[in-house]
Formats: structure tokens, C-alpha cells, sequence
């Protein structure tokens, strides 16, 4: 039987801005930059608060697990932000709204009260777009 899911993976464009964006904007914690030959780094970070469950930071890159024209296809679709669906909370969505567009993250949708809670919407430094969350009831 299966336990748990301990890590999940986001395609990024380019790895070390990647890792700025992630660290420096959202405030997350390395846990793990490990090189993997000369295509990448094995690269998972984490939410302050939420030990158990890292997210891979992938490059798409021709070589490592992608053979040219994937590479290109799947390049394209991150970009026109087809992919990296996510979910994160917080407890101020008003507070770290601001902190994050101060930051230079660039919002979709500002928070609006929605059915689940407050939600903002934005977008990595790749395309990939997320949810944040304030729950306003608990279900």
C-alpha cells in the first residue's frame, strides 16, 4: 500500500532562475541541489512549513530525460502555461499577495472571495501558474 507521495516535479525553463524565483521570491527552502552530469541538478525545494513533501525543479533540457523535439513540444507548452497546477496556502492572502508582487511576481487574478476561500492566481518565472489560497471555511 502506498504511504505517501514525497515529491512532485514543476518544468522550468532554466533551472537557476528557477531556483531565484522559488527561494528569493516565494521564500522556499532547498532541500536538495545535487548536479546531475552537465544537464541540470537534481533541484527540490519546500514551503517553509511543509516538511513532507519536496517539489523537483526539472529543467527541460535535450539529453537528460527529454530527446529533441519533446523537449521543444513540452518547452512550448510550459511557456503558453499549460502546465505546473498548484495549490498553496497561506494564512494572510492579502500580506503575501503584496510581499510576492513587490517581489516582482507577476498576479493573474488579484484575491477575490471565491466557494473555497480567497484565491489569487500567479505565474513562475517559467509560465507555470498557482493558486494561493487563504481558506476562509474549513471543510
Amino acid at each position: 500500500m502506498i504511504s505517501k507521495l514525497s515529491h512532485s516535479s514543476i518544468f522550468v525553463l532554466d533551472q537557476n532562475s528557477a531556483r531565484d524565483f522559488y527561494v528569493n521570491k516565494l521564500g522556499f527552502n532547498i532541500i536538495m541541489d545535487v548536479a546531475v552530469g552537465d544537464k541540470g541538478n537534481w533541484l527540490t525545494v519546500q514551503p517553509y512549513d511543509q516538511s513532507e513533501l519536496q517539489i523537483t525543479l526539472i529543467p527541460i533540457n535535450t539529453g537528460l530525460m527529454f530527446v529533441g523535439e519533446i523537449a521543444n513540444q513540452l518547452t512550448d507548452l510550459v511557456k503558453k502555461g499549460a502546465f505546473g497546477f498548484g495549490i498553496f496556502e497561506t494564512k494572510d492572502i492579502y500580506a503575501t499577495h503584496q510581499e510576492l508582487k513587490d517581489k516582482g511576481v507577476e498576479f493573474i487574478k488579484p484575491p477575490k472571495e471565491g466557494p473555497s476561500g480567497i484565491e489569487a492566481i500567479f505565474k513562475d518565472d517559467s509560465g507555470n501558474w498557482f493558486s494561493l489560497i487563504q481558506k476562509t471555511t474549513e471543510k
